[in-house]
């Protein structure tokens, strides 16, 4: 049976829970949190990122994420709590369904890098 965008998408928000920039900003305070922009490169030269973030683009996560990928990233340890997050909110969710999927058991979308900024939070160019 084929999926469409609307039942993944439903399937990654009721994986991964939704969290406000304040939520987000306590997470990071308390520490052993990996925050993952999931925009492209030109998006993020754009705008900047979340302070501290690591960029990895939608296309290259599982690649990053995965410890027996030649790609892997050091930054994606399971022991940490993981936020996602890119544009509008979309990607960050499908994102972290995947990292759901990877046996990473704390991971929570923050949604639009927009609503970050807007809400006073730290952001580096």
């Amino acid at each position: 049976m084929a999926t469409s965008v609307k039942q993944l998408m439903e399937a990654a928000n009721a994986a991964v829970p939704k969290i406000t920039p304040a939520e987000a900003k306590d997470m990071i305070a308390k520490g052993n949190t990996l925050v993952v922009d999931v925009r492209d490169t030109a998006e993020v030269e754009k705008s900047g990122k979340v302070a501290g973030a690591v960029n990895v683009s939608r296309g290259m996560l599982e690649f990053r994420a995965d410890p027996d990928s030649p790609y892997h990233d050091k930054s994606f340890d399971k022991g940490k709590t993981v936020i996602v997050y890119c544009a509008s909110g979309g990607r960050s969710a499908l994102s972290g369904k995947v990292l759901k999927d990877f046996g990473f058991n704390e991971v929570y979308n923050l949604g639009a890098f927009k609503d970050w900024a807007e809400g006073g939070g730290a952001v580096e160019k």
